[in-house]
């Protein structure tokens, strides 16, 4: 005989059935694991949780329980930007935790080799946030060159190629301010002791530097050319040389096109980049000059050579020369050089 007492002992052990089914599958939606790989996700400034859900979506098993769970910690309304790196096996309450702290990897932003701030706005781009017209809107404003000692002619110079740390949803305008204090950092007191000792600001150091780089790829000879051509400079003559009269030429019909040769018509050109018609150092730096090459003109080679021409018989290095007529012989040596390989 079913008495009331059987009635409420069975509706109780429904109860606790239905408890441990809904408590289960509201445990299973926190803690069980959902993330079904590793990876890196880009959240982007201002993005909406549709965004975020659809960011994540291709690294979850299921999305239903990341939405409830983002929804009741209130993600949805404190959605961070930046770079997150989840990881296999995460369940959604480690993965909305990680998301709404805004505890963001960061990226090792690099760069060299730039001859322009087009061509080095497009290279940060590809590496944080801002797309590179807002990079370029910051980097040519002259507002901040003014105060702080830079022009149109040598804003280039304030970037020192190296590898920076940067959180990925970093501004443009926090980029900028980075980077100048960066610069700040490398022309420590040591440097510009060696600056003021040679005669040189750090803005003409990096111009000269420039100029070292374009002219040898090879470290070990950059600081006989820095010495070269500051034996030139100090004595007035003009540095003559062919990587400022091809950046020249660039500035005139282009940046991306290319001078194998530099040839007497060239020596013409009208610029005050041409430093075979200019004794002073060109007006900023022709190319993005790395540390050593900086480092090269802060410490010269002591020596007495004027003069430089492309070796014919040890490829990538020069021959020095003293003297004007040394430098004919060997200019004569690399033009039959190059008449026998079919230049």
């Amino acid at each position: 005989m079913i008495t009331k007492k059987h009635l409420i002992y069975a509706a109780f052990l429904v109860l606790i059935g239905f408890g441990a089914i809904f408590g289960n599958l509201y445990y299973g939606k926190i803690y069980k694991t959902n993330v079904l790989k590793t990876g890196t996700i880009y959240i982007p400034t201002n993005a909406s949780f549709d965004e975020v859900e659809s960011i994540v979506r291709p690294f979850l098993r299921r999305v239903t329980g990341f939405r409830w769970v983002a929804k009741k910690k209130k993600y949805t309304q404190r959605i961070k930007s930046g770079k997150y790196e989840i990881k296999k096996g995460m369940n959604n309450n480690e993965l909305v935790n990680l998301l709404r702290s805004g505890n963001q990897t960061t990226v090792k932003v690099r760069f060299n080799n730039q001859d322009s701030l087009e061509k080095l706005a497009g290279r940060i781009a590809q590496q944080i946030e801002p797309d590179s017209l807002a990079l370029l809107q910051v980097m040519k404003d002259e507002a901040f060159w003014s105060d702080n000692g830079f022009s149109k002619a040598n804003a280039l110079s304030m970037y020192i190629p190296n590898s920076y740390e940067f959180y990925w949803n970093t501004s443009a305008a926090s980029f900028q301010h980075k980077m100048l204090k960066e610069y700040k950092k490398f022309w420590n007191e040591s440097r510009n002791k060696k600056a003021k000792k040679i005669g040189l600001s750090p803005a003409q150091v990096i111009t000269l530097a420039s100029i070292v780089q374009k002219e040898t790829a090879n470290i070990p000879e950059r600081k006989t050319v820095a010495g070269l051509y500051l034996n030139r400079y100090k004595n007035k003559w003009p540095l003559q040389a062919d990587p400022t009269v091809i950046y020249a030429l660039k500035l005139k019909n282009g940046m991306d096109k290319e001078y194998k040769q530099v040839l007497y018509k060239h020596l013409e050109i009208d610029s005050p980049y041409n430093t075979y018609k200019h004794n002073d150092l060109p007006p900023g730096p022709i190319g993005m000059p790395d540390i050593s090459a900086i480092d090269a003109v802060l410490t010269p080679s002591n020596h007495d050579y004027y003069f430089m021409c492309a070796s014919v018989s040890d490829f990538g290095k020069h021959v020095f020369a003293k003297t004007l007529a040394q430098h004919n012989v060997n200019a004569r040596k690399y033009q039959r050089w190059l008449a026998k390989q079919g230049y």
